[in-house]
């Protein structure tokens, strides 16, 4: 981090600069990223203690530790305008006047152990006044431009030497004008309670512990007419305070809380009280990417690329098997062989954990990534065990296992009529291609569109390369050509070419639930366009089935047996089914095609989805995607389906049908993390 003198600082400041620097001599560090109507402080977050001030301390670090406010700085460093102390409280307290900054005696204990050189009371006292200098100019800006100002005062306590239970949350209201500001107060404790922790029940309660008398607010309160502060104490539940350990998880629980809370209570403050009576609870973030997102994201896409998960679990030989399986009437064990998986593990895990993701600030961005990198590991074991006895369990991790309810919704579609494959003219792959082009054309779309003869799949879409694949042994009807178009082009294309169009790669890669969600959306699509049809439900509940009798027995004889003789499909596509639920050893994947169509119309009956094309999305992370967008630090998507705002007419069996999907249970976190290759049948 830069560091820079008072002078400079004051200077951006007045300049409307935004910045992010430490002052030279380290005491505490500023930082703008935007300027809003909302200043976040949090001055005992230090710990810094020079050797010369140990030398005079009686107190040992760990005593000194114990009264100080660690991780608070953490706790708002998403918003963008912070002050942090980083110098301990016990060398000079920032919420003390200047005559009573250095402490003698501290909660019963004597600080020093020899009386302080005039000269190091000098300096930390100097200290305090730059401090409160920047603090006014910051102030005196977002005065100037907005009219008011908001400062959370953010400190924490020590809790277990309170001998009846304390409030998570304590507002100090003492120094506070109430007639003026008691809205803003009220709200803010009421949006405290509402922050969900899993360690304990939430409580915000006013002046239980402490009271709001310390030097900040008043300090603010003698200069300032048109800024409120609020000082705030949170219990210290993220850490044990005897020792000072953290407890990461719930640390990003509140950091997740306190961001939404900030940013509503500024955003209400600044619609009460100034200039801006429109400011929405995401316009008090930045619009800018911070640098740390560019570099762990740019690292990310060098380090996955190559990652196409279908290269390595499709078997190379799938034609020669196939010949020799019917040749012997099914009894006949396919011998699959799969490409080499060209990375090395363990070189891989090393450096994906290595990726500087702790420097991203915003709380919900950093997690985002935290989730594609724990993906990406766990996506390595995956390709390691393709081809062994080991994938299946690989894959149970990676995507799950079709539960009760997903059994139940593939029954109910099979049981609506037998099934019954088009009789229908059929269109060749060749012709199919054609019109493939000419769809891409129409549609704007800048993509390639050729036959392959590797797809298990009838068609699909190569993210790195652009390109529509069809199987060149593929035989469609008019419907199933269209479905595939709004499918493979309107969906996995559409989305692929919004990613490319991204400044964050991420999108290319794929957020957890991409399968999921990158399915569900195109079969939500194949409905919408009107080229949904029965026989196209039943092969999806097929494939619930399918993946269900690899699991139960783990024979291919069996499942095609099973899928030919007891489910009536036809041998090509009994086997098809069966490479694809079998392949590497075990693909549980096929079962997510039925239920991300559920979770795919449970959403868009609730809501707006059309943010989830800005690339490979999962549905968990729509609110994210909503607030990047807003916050301008993405792109709204350029390509979205023509029906999702105007569906299609379909029959009422037909939509009866569809509608009757129950929603399941929860998928898989992991669920094609980063996968670049999207097929379909």
């Amino acid at each position: 981090m830069q560091k820079l003198s008072e002078k400079e600082i004051v200077k951006l400041i007045s300049e409307g600069a935004h910045f992010e620097c430490e002052l030279l001599d380290g005491s505490f560090s500023v930082k703008v990223e935007a300027y809003t109507p909302a200043i976040c402080t949090a001055v005992h977050d230090g710990h810094k203690f020079s050797k010369e001030l140990e030398s005079h301390c009686a107190l040992s670090e760990s005593e000194r530790l114990f009264e100080e406010d660690p991780y608070t700085g953490e706790l708002i460093e998403s918003m963008p305008i912070t002050m942090i102390g980083l110098d301990s409280r016990y060398e000079y307290d920032l919420n003390r006047p200047l005559a009573r900054c250095i402490y003698n005696k501290a909660w019963g204990k004597e600080v020093w152990n020899k009386n302080l050189p005039k000269s190091l009371r000098r300096k930390s006292i100097e200290k305090h006044k730059t401090f409160y200098r920047v603090l006014d100019a910051l102030i005196a800006k977002i005065e100037e431009k907005f009219g008011a100002c908001i400062v959370f005062d953010l400190h924490s306590y020590n809790y277990k030497r309170i001998e009846r239970e304390a409030p998570t949350f304590n507002i100090g209201t003492e120094q506070i004008d109430i007639d003026r500001w008691g809205r803003v107060i009220d709200k803010f404790r009421t949006s405290l309670n509402k922050l969900k922790l899993a360690s304990e029940s939430v409580t915000a309660a006013f002046d239980d512990v402490f009271y709001g008398r310390g030097y900040l607010i008043s300090h603010v309160n003698s200069r300032f007419v048109n800024t409120l502060v609020i000082p705030g104490e949170i219990k210290k539940v993220f850490m044990d305070e005897t020792t000072g350990e953290c407890y990461p998880l719930i640390l990003d629980e509140l950091k997740s809380g306190f961001k939404h809370v900030l940013t509503d209570i500024g955003a209400y403050f600044a619609r009460a009280h100034s200039k801006k009576p429109r400011l929405r609870r995401l316009d008090m973030l930045s619009s800018k990417l911070d640098p740390a997102i560019l570099k762990v994201d740019r690292e990310l896409a060098k380090l996955a690329k190559g990652m196409e998960t279908l290269n390595y679990i499709n078997p190379v030989n799938i034609a020669q098997e196939k010949r020799k399986f019917i040749a012997k009437k099914g009894n006949y064990l396919p011998d699959f062989k799969y490409r080499p998986l060209a990375i090395n593990p363990y070189e891989f895990r090393e450096k994906l954990y290595r990726l500087p993701v702790d420097k991203i600030r915003d709380v919900g961005i950093q997690k985002m990534y935290c989730q594609v990198i724990d993906g990406l590991s766990s996506k390595i074991d995956l390709l390691v065990n393709a081809g062994s006895s080991q994938f299946v369990y690989s894959s149970l991790r990676y995507y799950g296992e079709p539960s009760i309810e997903d059994e139940a919704n593939a029954q109910f579609l099979l049981h609506a009529a037998k099934y019954d494959p088009d009789t229908d003219k059929r269109i060749s792959a060749t012709e199919a291609v054609e019109y493939f082009r000419l769809k891409a054309a129409d549609w704007g779309m800048s993509c390639k569109v050729e036959l392959s003869s590797k797809l298990v799949a009838s068609a699909m879409v190569s993210g790195a390369k652009r390109t529509l694949f069809i199987n060149k042994d593929a035989l469609l009807t008019e419907t199933e050509v269209n479905a595939l178009a709004h499918h493979e082009l309107g969906v996995h294309m559409a989305t692929t070419l919004n990613a490319a169009s991204q400044p964050l790669k991420v999108f290319t890669l794929g957020l957890p639930g991409n399968t999921m969600t990158q399915e569900g959306l195109a079969i939500l699509n194949e409905f919408h366009s009107g080229n949904m049809c029965l026989t196209r439900l039943q092969g999806l509940a097929l494939r619930v089935i399918a993946v269900k009798e690899m699991l139960k027995y783990g024979d291919f004889r069996h499942t095609y047996s099973y899928l030919h003789e007891e489910m009536k499909m036809p041998t090509d596509d009994a086997f098809k089914l069966s490479v694809r639920v079998h392949r590497s050893g075990g693909f549980t994947k096929d079962y997510l095609y039925l239920r991300g169509v559920s979770e795919a119309l449970r959403l868009y009956k609730d809501c707006d989805i059309s943010n989830l094309y800005v690339g490979k999305t999962g549905f968990a992370y729509l609110g994210i995607i909503n607030e990047l967008i807003e916050r301008e630090l993405i792109l709204k998507p350029q390509f979205v389906p023509e029906h999702l705002a105007a569906p299609e007419f379909v029959s009422d069996i037909l939509n009866y049908l569809v509608s009757s999907i129950k929603p399941t249970a929860p998928v898989c976190l992991l669920d094609n993390l980063c996968g670049d290759l999207t097929g379909t049948a």
